[in-house]
């Protein structure tokens, strides 16, 4: 579960980067959307789900 939520701050992390230095086009974008993916997932998957 952990390993989500790293992946989440690391893509939203590399999605702000992008925007801010204004590199990456429709990439940025799609990191954003991937990492909203993950966060929705996370959330309706809850903390009782254990692999």
């Amino acid at each position: 579960m952990q390993l989500i939520w790293t992946l989440i701050v690391i893509l939203v992390v590399l999605w702000l980067v992008g925007f801010l230095a204004h590199v990456g086009g429709g990439l940025i974008h799609l990191i954003l959307v991937i990492a909203l993916i993950l966060l929705v997932f996370n959330l309706l998957t809850g903390r009782g789900a254990k692999v």
